[in-house]
């Protein structure tokens, strides 16, 4: 991919030039580690570092331009200056351009909400393929193009990462991209250059106020998602809702495309007519626009109904037939920790979950009791530098639900631990007869106190990590996987 220098400072008319602008741009990174010859490198200011201050190393590499918003004082040799007001929006332009669009070439389908993305992105993935699609994935635990697969750092990737992505998707001759898009994206407009064809909402619950300070500016970041799905000019968009949801009447008002709906009431274009949920699977009837459909899941939990209707009701807005869904959807094995079942030959059943959120953790937690015909043990804690609000919240949770409570570390970052362990603590002074509330800030030593206590026909559920194979604390980030920790422990049995 490149460009002419000149044709990109068009998209800036009131950039200030420094430099020669008779050039070739081969690539657009805000990353110095990355830069190639030719490269257009971006300064961006952040909280902790400075974009700028590695000016000199990009220029070394081979950067000939760079976006700034201070004039260097001294300018290297031979690279082209670019002051703008505001890198950050700069790049959302011009990346875009750069790599020619390629959300606008992709059939785009973007889902948000607190909880359920990664499951249903994972379903309608496989539902789109089936039906012949090639298609991409971007989500919390990996990006996929078709059967390739990397890692993901973000829920969704800042705008050059993610742009490039894309690119790379158009490039394995992609038809379609469904990918999870957090609030935060949003806001921060990581999203720049993208066209959506349609947009999901999963659910509204308490997550991210640290960053949104109010629950209505959480909701109105979302919003923000199906407010533009009319821009540009795509045929047959659509938003599709779970009006169980109460921010869903609120955000479709705002929505100028053709709306799909699911929820428990008969109003709705999707809602089920009966489930029974098991300990390894669930029977579910569903009423659709295409007539009933009788599915045999190998997923669980009320959750997962609610998942499999927004998948249902996203595929039929796309085309799909009713004889794929079932065919895919009865074959769906889960995504790694949403309620994933632990075997290592242990006499009570683990569950791992990603739950994380108030929503997320008393959705588990129902659901595992459906299942417990013992005591129901919660291994939990909540994420340092993150809304702190939702922690005492979390332990009322847990000691209304469970009968075994052990509180712990999640990502405790640079917080103190202790301190995290004090805020979740609030909500657990007043213990009811019959339940116990341990307190364990070491993670692995608390996921064995409850190995080691549980007996025959408890359950065990393990929350807030799920898929994550990592722990960030103050200094480093160590290997951590929940559930290699009970692998491990049942294998030394």
């Amino acid at each position: 991919m490149k460009k002419q220098l000149a044709a990109l400072l068009e998209l800036l008319p009131k950039a200030e030039v420094i430099g020669e602008t008779e050039k070739v741009i081969t690539d657009v990174t805000a990353d110095s580690r990355t830069v190639i010859a030719g490269s257009l490198f971006i300064c961006l200011k952040g909280a902790t570092v400075d974009g700028h201050k590695f000016l000199p190393m990009a220029a070394g590499k081979g950067a000939v331009a760079a976006l700034v918003e201070d004039v260097p004082e001294v300018i290297p040799e031979g690279m082209t200056i670019i002051k703008v007001a505001d890198t950050r929006a700069a790049m959302e332009v011009v990346t875009p351009f750069f790599l020619d669009y390629p959300g606008r070439k992709l059939r785009m389908i973007g889902l948000t909400g607190t909880n359920g993305k990664t499951t249903t992105t994972n379903i309608i993935r496989l539902l789109l393929r089936k039906a012949g699609y090639k298609v991409g994935l971007i989500g919390t635990i990996n990006i996929m193009i078709e059967d390739e697969v990397t890692v993901s750092h973000n829920t969704t990737p800042d705008v050059v990462d993610l742009q490039k992505t894309l690119a790379k998707m158009v490039d394995a001759g992609c038809d379609y991209c469904v990918m999870e898009v957090s609030s935060h994206a949003l806001v921060l407009k990581r999203v720049a250059g993208i066209e959506y064809d349609c947009g999901l909402l999963t659910n509204i619950t308490q997550d991210h106020l640290d960053f949104h300070k109010t629950m209505e500016n959480y909701r109105d970041a979302k919003s923000l998602l199906f407010e533009h799905l009319s821009d540009g000019n795509k045929p047959n968009k659509h938003a599709v809702f779970n009006m169980d949801d109460p921010s869903s009447a609120i955000i479709k008002a705002r929505t100028k495309v053709p709306v799909m709906s699911f929820g428990k009431e008969h109003t709705n274009d999707i809602y089920p007519l009966s489930y029974t949920i098991g300990a390894k699977e669930m029977h579910l009837l569903l009423m659709t626009p295409v007539g009933e459909m009788d599915l045999n899941l190998k997923i669980t939990g009320e959750f997962n109904v609610y998942n499999v209707m927004s998948a249902v009701a996203t595929a039929l807005a796309e085309g799909i037939s009713k004889e794929i869904i079932c065919e895919v959807l009865d074959g769906f094995e889960g995504v790694p920790g949403r309620f994933q079942l632990v075997e290592a030959g242990q006499p009570y059943t683990v569950v791992v979950d990603y739950a994380h959120t108030p929503d997320g953790l008393e959705n588990v937690l129902n659901t595992a009791r459906a299942i417990t015909k013992g005591k129901l043990w919660v291994v939990f804690g909540c994420g340092g530098d993150r809304d702190a609000k939702k922690r005492p919240i979390m332990g009322d949770l847990a000691l209304r639900l469970a009968d075994k409570i052990v509180v712990t570390s999640d990502n405790p970052r640079t917080e103190d631990p202790e301190k995290i362990l004090d805020d979740i603590c609030v909500a657990l002074q007043d213990i009811p007869e019959g339940k116990t509330v341990v307190r364990i800030a070491d993670r692995l030593t608390a996921i064995h106190h409850a190995l080691a206590k549980a007996e025959p026909q408890d359950v065990i559920l393990i929350a807030g990590k799920g898929h994550e194979n990592y722990q960030i604390l103050k200094d480093k980030t160590i290997h951590f996987d929940d559930r290699e920790v009970v692998l491990e422990y049942w294998s030394e049995k």
